[in-house]
């Protein structure tokens, strides 16, 4: 059952943000993948890249040195190089320089354009004429000397080409690579955006659980934690509407009740009011007019019906105000409950116990019901970390329970011991009913109350409730059984050691 939007502000609100926070994550981490995988490509292209140029570079010079040593050793003695097979005449015209000598230094064949000097190192050397950079090789042979050289303008420029074609790839691939890493990210985060619109188009009294089919196992916890969430949340909006109709309900019944003996003395009044003015009719008197009616009213003795109906205007009075108390003391203890006391200060139980023995004592006593401390109960000090004022109520509530189910006269004692592992026990029997032990989960229900009990004593049903709240902040378990030595009820709260 979930509660009506109009009662769960809180929720509508979390509801209505829950949309945008959830956007904002699922954007950030889309965002955030992507920046990453990307600047990771751009990085890795461009060292591929730089690394393939220079590579590139690298083997465009050596190929072309081995060009040049090939075209120098297959020549045959004073053969125009443009004979030679793999030459073409584009070779020659645009950056290969040929020069031929015989072994009396005279000059065998020369490129046109040619105007290199005999070089007399054997091997490569890099030569500049006019401002022009060459690279030479020069070979020796018994026959004649040759000399290949190449214009390093033309030579870079071949070599730059070369590179550039290496490179394209690596270009062509990185945005490519791109646009397949963004098409997985959006694939993979698919299934956390079905989940955003699935929060953004529910209802804000909508707490069903979210699918967590085909959710990526990173993302699955996250989605289980919320669904648990929501279902912790929709059982606190049903216990909370719960108790508001219980709330209604209880004190509807004190209300009504009020009511009637309000309106019982009213009529008493009417009557005597009545009888009065007959009397002085009777007599010749004149009728008293209304603030002398109700002058009259008041100051006359009350009758015996007079008595009982404000006798039990004041019990009607009390019960209802006792269980305004406990309702708010009931929401208090609730509300602290999620809230342990963690950094609360230390006090000592036997002061709890003083003061809220003090707070019955005169209940206690005007029923005839023996309170104090059972035998052998702790005298020393015990500290427990808590509230104090909290714990005071909690035995308050136990206490109050106790003297009004015990017989008259009855015993109820207050037990405190120190267990084996140094954890506080704080006991309360008496020499009541008891409770059968199939209802004893029942009775820590808000407004729950036995027939037993219903026709024993009244009652509001919250206050075991509001003991079990306390106990619960303070980590503390609390267990109702059979009294051994009053053969009553035997409430035991155990507190963790200290």
């Amino acid at each position: 059952m979930t509660a009506p939007a109009q009662q769960h502000p809180a929720a509508g609100a979390s509801a209505a943000a829950a949309p945008s926070a959830a956007s904002d994550v699922v954007h950030s981490l889309r965002k955030r993948l992507l920046l990453l995988l990307f600047a990771a490509i751009a990085i890795f292209a461009t060292v591929q890249g730089v690394g393939a140029y220079r590579g590139a570079l690298q083997l465009a010079d050596a190929m072309f040195d081995y060009h040049l040593q090939q075209v120098a050793h297959a020549m045959p003695r004073g053969m125009d190089p443009r004979a030679l097979p793999g030459v073409g005449a584009d070779d020659l015209e645009d950056d290969l320089l040929v020069q031929i000598w015989g072994p009396d230094g005279v000059q065998l064949f020369r490129s046109p354009r040619s105007a290199l000097p005999q070089s007399g190192v054997l091997g490569f050397s890099d030569v500049k004429v006019l401002d022009t950079a060459y690279r030479v090789y020069t070979v020796q042979t018994a026959m004649q000397t040759v000399q290949i050289a190449q214009d390093m303008s033309a030579r870079n420029a071949r070599a730059r080409a070369i590179a550039a074609r290496a490179v394209l790839p690596v270009v062509l691939m990185a945005p490519l690579l791109m646009l397949v890493v963004w098409w997985v990210v959006s694939r993979s985060l698919a299934p956390v955006e079905r989940a955003r619109r699935q929060v953004a188009g529910r209802a804000a009294d909508d707490l069903s659980p979210l699918e967590v089919a085909g959710l990526p196992d990173e993302v699955r916890p996250l989605v289980q934690e919320l669904n648990g969430l929501f279902a912790r949340v929709a059982s606190a909006f049903e216990a909370q509407q719960q108790f508001v109709a219980n709330a209604a309900h209880e004190l509807r019944s004190p209300l009504a009740a009020l009511k009637l003996h309000a309106q019982a003395l009213r009529a008493n009044g009417i009557r005597e009011a009545s009888g009065a003015s007959a009397t002085d009719a009777a007599s010749g008197n004149n009728p008293p007019d209304d603030a002398g009616t109700a002058a009259s009213t008041i100051t006359n003795p009350d009758t015996p019906a007079r008595e009982i109906a404000v006798t039990r205007l004041n019990q009607g009075i009390d019960r209802a105000i006792h269980l305004v108390e406990q309702l708010l003391a009931l929401a208090r203890a609730e509300d602290t409950a999620q809230q342990p006391v963690g950094k609360a200060g230390t006090i000592d139980l036997q002061n709890v116990v003083r003061l809220a023995v003090g707070d019955v004592l005169p209940l206690a006593q005007a029923r005839g019901i023996d309170l104090g401390l059972a035998p052998g109960a702790a005298t020393a000090e015990l500290k427990v970390r808590g509230d104090a004022e909290a714990l005071r109520m909690m035995l308050r509530n136990l206490l109050d329970n106790a003297v009004k189910y015990s017989p008259c006269p009855g015993q109820v004692d207050v037990d405190l011991q120190e267990d084996a592992q140094g954890a506080a026990v704080l006991a309360v029997e008496d020499s009541g009913p008891g409770i059968r032990p199939d209802e004893r989960e029942l009775v820590f229900d808000r407004f729950y109350r036995s027939p037993e009990a219903a026709a024993h004593a009244t009652g509001s049903g919250l206050g075991l409730s509001i003991v079990r709240a306390i106990a619960l902040r303070h980590g503390a378990s609390l267990n109702l059984t059979s009294g051994t030595r009053l053969h009553g009820l035997r409430a035991e709260v155990r507190f963790s050691p200290a």
